[in-house]
């Protein structure tokens, strides 16, 4: 008897308040998870990471907008899964329990975003996970006219921020991530539509835009955008010194070192620490990320592994990298978004804001999976680069009447700095932000 309780021991460090679900109880969809149907699961709305376990079977599934891991020690009696967050919340707790001789990260496996993941815990040897995919891509599902496509993508964003607002209470302010980038306009434009609509303030919606040492060209296009659709005074300026970027901590806190992700962790933690330090009781983050994943806006020509086939011909290319079924698919890290999106989940949670990114959310993917690419582009790289903000401006103004400006594509660690302080905060190699990752856990 007593084997039996360690063989089916599991202990989860998930915090459920975090997850924001909006058309149920957490404890509904954790029955759903446990269901291991896919119909089912993907019947939950909005930004979660949910654990269900029924004897030795355990369920989990996650959106892409919160992480989760898991960790499977060995006693002479039976498996031990931890599932949490963090890596270095598994090896603490494994500590705790004198297990950490078994812990390496590289032995931590986060769940892929969009699946089901079922573990079995039967004893040594271990099988391998089962993934059954609760997000499905149905291509080409929208038709090739701009202006529905727009409406039916931005009208999706539209009701996943409607609920979030509706899920926080009327007196909490809302702070955006906001460059007046595409994705961060459309995102604030939306936002403030949606609150006039409910008739409530506006003046509980902020714009945050991050400024190092006073250049960068970010500051000028939020407050050229704002001023375009007569919203300037949501702009809040977050100013900070170079020397306050410190990308080895944002390594320790996205517990990752892929340099782009890295990068943009540094700034968003700028960011963040700025916003904590003028308001120490603001907790509601909004953010654009996902954007460019959903209408695969990223240079191909950066990437010598891709070409614009693989781009087009792979449904959630960028969400998901190659795919788990992939040998480039990584057990520690997954891909693509759901990997990278620890950039801004982390960020966010390391002072205390309870960030969403509503194009994330399934809802919002599942529409943008229904665009006919191919048929638009013509596998042209120049057609797509722009298809984003073609869609995203007709979407805005279909459903808000404000016609948006969109402005050439820059990554946020590039429009917060100058090239000059750029080049000094981050090393142009990647091995050493491997190397400082590797000293997380020595």
């Amino acid at each position: 008897m007593q084997n039996q309780v360690l063989i089916e021991r599991m202990i989860n460090l998930m915090d459920p308040q975090s997850n924001a679900i909006f058309n149920m109880s957490v404890d509904e969809a954790c029955e759903r998870v446990g269901s291991g149907d896919p119909k089912k699961v993907r019947e939950i709305d909005g930004q979660f990471a949910l654990v269900h376990k029924n004897g030795t079977v355990v369920r989990l599934a996650r959106s892409i907008g919160r992480p989760m891991r898991y960790f499977l020690a060995k006693q002479a009696n039976g498996p031990v899964l931890v599932i949490a967050e963090r890596i270095d919340q598994i090896r603490d707790h494994l500590k705790s329990e004198g297990l950490d001789d078994q812990f390496h990260p590289s032995y931590t496996r986060m769940v892929p975003a969009h699946y089901v993941t079922e573990l079995a815990l039967i004893g040594c040897p271990d099988p391998n996970p089962i993934y059954t995919r609760y997000l499905e891509s149905t291509r080409d599902a929208l038709p090739t006219d701009l202006d529905v496509i727009g409406k039916t993508y931005i009208g999706a964003l539209a009701k996943e921020i409607d609920r979030w607002i509706d899920s926080i209470g009327k007196s909490e302010p809302i702070g955006v991530l906001f460059s007046g980038g595409i994705d961060s306009g459309a995102v604030l434009a939306v936002t403030y539509h949606l609150l006039l609509k409910k008739g409530q303030s506006p003046s509980r919606l902020k714009a945050f835009t991050l400024a190092v040492d006073g250049k960068g060209s970010d500051v000028e296009q939020a407050s050229s955008f704002l001023k375009a659709l007569d919203m300037d005074m949501l702009l809040e300026t977050i100013e900070v010194s170079s020397s306050d970027l410190d990308y080895a901590d944002a390594i320790r806190t996205i517990e990752d070192y892929k340099p782009l992700d890295v990068q943009s962790a540094t700034m968003a933690m700028a960011t963040c620490k700025g916003i904590r330090h003028r308001y120490p009781d603001w907790k509601y983050l909004l953010d654009g990320d996902g954007g460019d994943e959903n209408l695969r806006d990223y240079p191909i020509e950066e990437n010598t592994e891709l070409t614009i086939r693989s781009v087009l011909n792979n449904p959630f290319f960028y969400h998901e990298g190659w795919g788990v079924d992939k040998i480039k698919h990584s057990l520690t890290f997954t891909g693509g978004q759901s990997r990278g999106h620890v950039r801004t989940y982390a960020t966010a949670e390391k002072f205390g804001f309870s960030g969403f990114s509503p194009f994330s959310t399934p809802n919002v993917i599942d529409v943008a999976e229904g665009i006919p690419f191919i048929d638009l582009t013509e596998w042209s790289h120049e057609k797509l680069y722009s298809l984003k903000g073609q869609v995203t401006q007709r979407g805005v103004e279909a459903v808000t009447g404000m016609t948006m400006p969109v402005y050439e594509k820059n990554r946020f660690q590039r429009g917060a700095v100058s090239e000059s302080s750029f080049a000094e905060v981050f090393p142009d190699s990647d091995l050493v932000y491997r190397m400082k990752f590797a000293e997380l856990f020595e």
